[in-house]
């Protein structure tokens, strides 16, 4: 009974995580395909403008509320684990009032001081008509994130991950549709004054707009959700009976020293972006580029590699919230082997998952690059970075897992020691690349990649310390790479075979459909996966009965 309990809550586990993964997924292929026809809009020096308001848009985030779902989920689990619902409550509503404060103060200093960001610290002056259209948008996600994080902490994803849908497909309408009319209004203004880069900076600034509207429609549906909640949870608060009532004071210390770790670990994580685009305009502007022309390489770069990079990332950055409250719960009742379980899973589904992508962006980088894009300049650049690039998949989705794997067992200090060491010698090696080497943008992407295959080192070091715990090789990296690689060769002949005779579209995705063919048969050939490992998936009982109809499965 005991194991048939630890099972379904195994199940639960990877369910919520992939429901969460699903979700995530979806939404950031709506956004890779709404980024298509506006970067085609926006043009690469606009995309650069959007990008830029977007980094620094990020990291105030991260200060003022992207962690608070994090923590807030830790701190409602821990409380729900004890039954004091009454407590899981008021950690809620006291988040509330924190999102209110920090969110408020945040947009009202991003929207001040854009000018001076935008001019001084990113060499990206014209950007700050979107940062400024942004900054309203902070103080939206900032309560949208102690509703998530509230639902989270009850181990339900569903809300955050269909909210997350919901925002991505109002983003994806609203922004295309402002960035297509303030383009146009920004070229009028600059046929008047001479100013070429009036028309992508507001197109810029209209594609932002999407963002603010998006956050705030999010917002509403996760405000309806709890309101429909709310009588089950007044009669589970009617029901508890714990005689030990937390004070705000005691919630909010708590909360913030929850907050500050994640928020220092998860900040040096991103900010490293935006510090690598003020390095990298400096140098090359140093160089005798113009803003223009680093502009150009730069929104190649960030509208278009980044872009599609983040779509495979999103898998581990929204398992780490279904692993976080999960783990907690496990180190709560002192149960090292269910913790274990549960980080071995979320690994070996992370590496699953990653690993073929990035042989497969590797392999077909330049044919989804113009399938995608509207890739008249800047094709060999774009394929060169994806090919480069590709390891940042991997390397970053553990790094980012692993993070989220040392906050749920409670060393919320240690992320950020190892992230702050990694920062260091990633700077190190971009400023060497780009002055000594003059490598240019493949700077960014080897220091970027070297970033997080230290953070990925050091967290590992440091879970088997605190838990003289080794993940498993074999079937976690061994049989992936072996199995992707013949999935990226098998992908590349049949796109080479197609494309003699048809297009490069039709080609693409013919090659797509056969890897992912490939890759699954070859994972159980390979017995990279078990009957046991796939009954955990959602609906696993019907992957396996198709498995062995093909003959696959015994």
């Amino acid at each position: 009974m005991k194991d048939n309990k630890k099972s379904s809550k195994g199940r639960n586990f990877l369910v919520q995580g992939t429901i969460l993964a699903a979700a995530s997924i979806i939404a950031k292929i709506i956004g890779m395909i709404y980024r298509i026809p506006m970067a085609n809009i926006l043009g690469d020096i606009g995309n650069s403008y959007y990008s830029t308001a977007n980094e620094v848009y990020n990291i105030v985030l991260f200060i003022s509320s992207f962690s608070l779902p994090l923590a807030v989920s830790k701190l409602v689990s821990e409380r729900i684990h004890r039954g004091e619902y009454r407590n899981a409550h008021r950690v809620f509503l006291c988040a509330v009032r924190f999102a209110l404060v920090t969110g408020g103060v945040l947009s009202i200093f991003t929207y001040a001081f854009a000018g001076i960001i935008t001019k001084y610290v990113l060499s990206f002056e014209m950007a700050v008509y979107a940062l400024r259209v942004l900054a309203p948008a902070i103080f939206v996600f900032a309560l949208t994130g102690a509703f998530r994080g509230f639902f989270q902490g009850f181990s339900t994803m569903v809300p955050t991950a269909v909210s997350q849908v919901i925002e991505q497909i109002v983003n994806a309408v609203v922004s295309i549709v402002c960035a297509g009319i303030l383009y146009s209004y920004g070229m009028s203004l600059a046929q008047e004054n001479g100013n070429e880069l009036l028309g992508p900076a507001w197109g810029a600034a209209g594609a932002t707009f999407g963002t603010v509207v998006s956050v705030t429609v999010a917002l509403i549906f996760v405000m309806i959700i709890y309101t429909l909640q709310k009588r089950t949870l007044s009669r589970q608060i009617r029901r508890d009976h714990t005689e030990r009532r937390e004070s705000e004071a005691h919630i909010y210390r708590t909360l913030i020293l929850t907050i500050l770790p994640i928020i220092l670990s998860t900040l040096i994580y991103n900010i490293s972006n935006i510090a690598d685009m003020g390095i990298f305009n400096r140098v090359l502007s140093s160089q005798g580029y113009t803003e223009a022309q680093y502009g150009t390489i730069w929104g190649i770069y960030s509208g278009k590699f980044r872009v599609l990079m983040n779509v495979p990332l999103s898998l581990a950055s929204c398992l780490a919230p279904s692993v976080v409250p999960s783990l907690t719960a496990a180190m709560a009742k002192r149960d090292k082997k269910e913790a274990e379980n549960k980080i071995r899973m979320s690994i070996r589904f992370t590496m699953m998952l990653t690993i073929p992508c990035a042989v497969g962006m590797a392999a077909l980088g330049g044919p989804i690059m113009e399938m995608l894009f509207d890739m008249e300049t800047g094709l060999p650049l774009a394929e060169g970075l994806m090919q480069s690039g590709a390891l940042l998949i991997i390397f970053y989705s553990l790094s980012t897992l692993t993070t989220g794997i040392l906050q749920g067992l409670g060393k919320l200090k240690q992320p950020l020691i190892n992230c702050s060491i990694a920062l260091v010698l990633h700077f190190a090696l971009l400023y060497f690349l780009l002055r000594g080497a003059n490598l240019n943008i493949y700077a960014v992407i080897y220091s970027n990649i070297f970033f997080a295959l230290i953070v990925c080192i050091l967290n590992a070091l440091a879970i088997k310390r605190y838990l003289n715990y080794k993940q498993e090789l074999y079937k976690t990296f061994v049989i992936p790479a072996i199995v992707s690689i013949i999935m990226g060769a098998a992908a590349y002949i049949v796109y080479s075979a197609f494309h003699v005779f048809a297009g490069n579209t039709v080609s693409t995705f013919v090659a797509i459909i056969a890897g992912v063919a490939v890759y699954g048969v070859g994972m159980v050939s390979f017995r990279g996966i078990t009957i046991e490992e796939l009954a955990h998936f959602p609906k696993g009982h019907l992957i396996i009965r198709g498995l062995r109809k093909l003959g696959l499965l015994r």
